[in-house]
């Protein structure tokens, strides 16, 4: 039995994803804001120190996976700083204090949620967005957030995915000199809460219904948590520093040359 920790544990996405590790026969550390082993608040940098504390605690110092799901949504009324807090570096700093944990673990992973929403919009001609993803890359928290206060909260969020999936690549050789696999999963629209909050959005959510899924239909919680199993577990044994798109075909259809 392996012992692996999922924040964002608490609804949608990792909810599914901490049932279908269990599922499996494994231990499940969760870490949420609330109904989770490890209660953390993942936007700042105190309740960021408190989640990685309390996941090496419960797994003894010895970790074998990582999801790192815990995020928030660009049309929920909330700062758009507090996106970028939670969804970049919220992620970058829970990957990075549960490294060394996952360093001693049984053919150790990490799978990071992107979003097939980052490569929607292209960063030439976008100085706002091109300036947002080099502040987050540059570790620069409190002008990042300054400058995404400024920003449409949907734009923050697209970008903060595209730099912590930017981060993801850029780790990956370094990870796996230390024997860690690092990957990404990059869902489309899934039928959770969140998304359920940006459809009352009046302009984003009119937005995500007139996205084109070829598959046409949205995905199930349970289905993403089934890619990231894959990415965790001995199937993708050889799969490290990639992104997989779990979306019905949309980013092949809207980017059919992007490869």
């Amino acid at each position: 039995m392996g012992t692996y920790a999922v924040t964002g544990s608490a609804s949608g996405i990792g909810a599914a994803v901490a049932r279908r590790i269990s599922d499996e026969g494994h231990r499940v550390i969760g870490v949420d804001l609330h109904d989770a082993h490890v209660v953390g608040d993942l936007a700042t940098t105190e309740g960021r120190e408190a989640a990685v504390a309390g996941v090496t605690d419960a797994a003894g110092g010895t970790l074998d996976g990582l999801v790192a799901c815990a995020g928030i949504g660009g049309s929920t009324g909330a700062p758009s700083g507090l996106v970028a807090r939670i969804n970049y570096f919220g992620a970058v700093a829970t990957l990075e204090g549960l490294r060394p944990s996952l360093s001693v673990g049984e053919r150790p992973a990490a799978v990071v949620i992107s979003s097939n929403s980052a490569t929607m919009l292209p960063l030439e001609g976008d100085d706002d967005g091109s300036t947002l993803v080099d502040l987050l890359l540059a570790g620069d928290e409190a002008a990042a957030c300054a400058f995404a206060d400024t920003l449409d909260g949907e734009l923050v969020y697209m970008r903060a995915k595209l730099a912590l999936t930017r981060r993801l690549r850029r780790w990956a050789p370094e990870w796996a000199a230390a024997g860690i696999r690092l990957n990404a999963v990059a869902p489309g629209p899934v039928l959770t809460e969140l998304t359920r909050r940006a459809l009352e959005h009046p302009l984003t959510g009119p937005a995500i219904r007139e996205l084109p899924v070829p598959m046409d239909r949205w995905g199930e919680p349970e289905e993403i948590a089934a890619a990231v199993w894959f990415l965790l577990h001995g199937g993708g044994s050889f799969v490290h520093g990639s992104v997989l798109f779990v979306d019905g075909g949309t980013d092949a259809l809207i980017r059919p040359d992007s490869f």
